[in-house]
């Protein structure tokens, strides 16, 4: 049987090594990983570990002996340097290993601060590998001061986090509000006040000119000349799909790494899927951060490799946990023309996404049901009229039996 290569040790490459052997694929499987650490689950990195709520081995996602049960080999600490796609081969630094078939797990990364407006002085961080929660978590002692740059998920996460541990906390954003690129008003609003009970300062519309200090930092100067004191810095302004190993063999890129509607890349043999690869969607292309599409679309790459021939069909849905609040997302909601607000019931509330009376997401606060139904109508591709998910006495289960 055909020797399969992934390249990169995350959630989808995996999802991708263990599915192949569930469906049957009896050949050599090789794991390639650029940190020394096993393959590992990221979202709690911004919550439960940072908290030190959650130990290391906590978050693996497979016990060590599983990878030896199931003869897949993991190479760790080892970054591929390049692929040869004629050949078939990937190196890692004097070595060459072979493929029959290579999958490109390689992920995202974090976008980080100029060095020239202070973004490599000690004491700025980024969030997205278990050595970078490592480095910060020594700095999260109560009554310390902390500037985290930007106000998507990752920034409100870690913001979330100092918060209840007692830091002084302020979020900028440049946008005109948080969650600008990825959620509604009403999403941001709810976000906004939750925060901002919790005495984290959100300075939105607010851009950043300088972080300040010789060799560490000691503040950060806003674009208005305003200077905020601060023991450390946390940038989160976004991540960049991992495709620079693929665009230098010649693989066509396109918002990450270009796959077809069955994930192949535009080089024979070679796959790809989670953060780093872009798929077709609809009229156009999406690539997806998110751990359900890293799963989904490795899993699916695992049954193409098996022979299956069939279409990646994605399912977006996401997670968020902030204090005592759980957001889930189901769906896409790129292209909304309406929102509609159900509740609040509680502490339950959530934000329904229409283009016409076409349902494409929600958000839901503390709503399971919600999100339940949501996702399950979404997935179904079916409907519901904006007034009736509106009224408070609609029963949201019974939406799925119309």
């Amino acid at each position: 049987m055909a020797h399969v290569v992934i390249v990169g040790a995350g959630q989808a490459g995996a999802a991708c090594a263990a599915k192949l052997r569930a469906l049957g694929h009896d050949g050599a499987i090789t794991m390639i990983g650029a940190e020394p650490a096993p393959p590992y689950q990221r979202p709690p990195l911004s919550k439960a570990y940072l908290m030190g709520e959650m130990e290391e081995e906590r978050l693996w996602l497979r016990a060590p002996e599983f990878w030896a049960e199931q003869d897949i080999t993991l190479r760790l600490g080892a970054p591929v340097t390049a692929i040869d796609t004629a050949a078939r081969t990937v190196t890692l630094g004097a070595e060459t290993v072979a493929y029959d078939e290579l999958v490109l797990t390689t992920g995202s990364t974090p976008r980080r601060l100029p060095a020239a407006i202070g973004g490599d002085l000690a004491g700025v961080y980024t969030v997205r590998t278990l050595a970078d929660v490592d480095a910060m978590r020594p700095e999260f002692a109560a009554g310390r001061r902390v500037v985290i740059v930007g106000g998507g998920y990752i920034g409100l996460e870690a913001a979330a986090v100092a918060a209840k541990l007692g830091l002084d906390v302020t979020v900028l954003e440049m946008a005109p509000r948080i969650l600008q690129r990825v959620a509604a008003p009403e999403t941001s609003a709810y976000f906004r006040a939750l925060h901002t009970a919790h005495g984290v300062k959100v300075m939105e519309e607010t851009g950043l000119d300088r972080i300040l200090g010789e060799t560490r930092v000691s503040g950060v100067r806003l674009a208005n000349g305003t200077e905020l004191p601060a023991d450390f810095v946390i940038v989160g302004v976004g991540i960049l799909p991992g495709s620079d190993l693929a665009a230098a063999a010649g693989i066509a890129i396109d918002n990450g790494i270009a796959c077809d509607a069955y994930c192949h890349t535009s080089a024979p043999h070679v796959w790809a899927a989670g953060d780093c690869a872009s798929f077709p969607w609809k009229e156009g292309r999406l690539r997806l951060e998110s751990v359900g599409n890293a799963i989904d679309m490795a899993e699916a790459v695992a049954a193409n490799i098996m022979g299956a021939d069939t279409p990646y069909v994605a399912q977006p849905w996401f997670w968020s946990d902030q204090y005592d609040c759980k957001l889930q997302i189901a769906g896409f909601n790129a292209g909304y023309d309406r929102i509609v607000t159900r509740g609040p019931e509680g502490e339950a509330v959530s934000f329904w996404y229409f283009r016409g009376d076409d349902l494409l997401a929600v958000d839901a606060m503390n709503d399971s049901r919600a999100y339940m139904v949501g996702k399950r109508l979404i997935e179904t591709d079916r409907s519901v009229a904006p007034e009736v998910v509106a009224d408070p006495a609609t029963n949201l289960k019974a939406l799925l039996k119309a």
